[in-house]
């Protein structure tokens, strides 16, 4: 990821409603999925360290992080009280000893050359009746100005994510897109910003305190719905997953 990023990460993710909002549903996502008391947990490429106490609730939580000054922030930002360890995916994991409960990749596999191959790796990691909880940018035509800040490598569809996970060895319990309550904005935006061939993307600030309060909450409302349905758009992807019995 472009080293700029997570400077920017690092100023927004407490408070910006995309990174706010994101966190309230995927905790709700958590709690739902009845992991064991004291359960084990890893985030695959942690960056500043946004999720980690969010993770927390759930049990011991230790994190893999590329960048050297994300894992710095991250460090500084909990206290040090995390595992975040140096590594990158598929072919420097170092946590090749341990298995976990549950493996987080927030926005992570987007960045990854070799995702599938990735996919496999992660997959050694899950303790028996393991789970991993993905979440990705959605739409290849959504592509502009952010992904390429961000060094994507791509968006996916639905489909593609879940022949991914099926190539990897991995059965997929729920596929969704979410963020489909602004998806309209958020495409306006997109198209907005190729057609002014804008040089930085609209939205990366947090907005004043009441129109970032507002989508806050109209994002994170989305999760009493993610519970018993699955949404057929939105401007990005969720998936949990599990070891596939085949």
């Amino acid at each position: 990821m472009n080293p700029d990023a997570y400077i920017k990460m690092a100023e927004t993710e407490s408070k910006h409603w995309w990174f706010a909002g994101r966190r309230e549903i995927l905790l709700h996502i958590i709690k739902n999925l009845e992991l064991p008391k004291d359960a084990k947990l890893l985030e695959v490429g942690c960056g500043t360290g946004g999720n980690l106490k969010m993770l927390s609730q759930f049990g011991e939580v230790s994190a893999l992080e590329m960048d050297a000054k994300a894992r710095i922030i991250a460090s500084k930002k909990t206290n040090n009280l995390y595992d975040i360890r140096a590594g990158y995916c598929p072919n420097e994991i170092p946590f090749n000893a341990q298995t976990f409960d549950l493996i987080c990749m927030f926005d992570v596999l987007e960045h990854i050359e070799q995702d599938t191959e990735t996919l496999i790796a992660i997959r050694k990691l899950l303790k028996k009746n393991g789970k991993i909880l993905i979440t990705v940018p959605a739409y290849q035509w959504l592509w502009g100005t952010h992904d390429e800040f961000l060094h994507h490598k791509r968006r996916y569809s639905a489909t593609q994510l879940r022949k991914k996970i099926i190539a990897s060895g991995l059965n997929p319990m729920k596929i969704s897109y979410f963020n489909t309550i602004l998806f309209p904005l958020a495409a306006i935006v997109r198209f907005k910003d190729k057609l002014f061939n804008k040089h930085s993307a609209t939205g990366t600030d947090i907005p004043p305190r009441t129109i970032n309060t507002f989508f806050t909450n109209l994002f994170k409302s989305e999760r009493f719905l993610l519970k018993h349905l699955n949404f057929p758009f939105g401007v990005s992807l969720l998936c949990i997953v599990d070891v596939s019995n085949d």
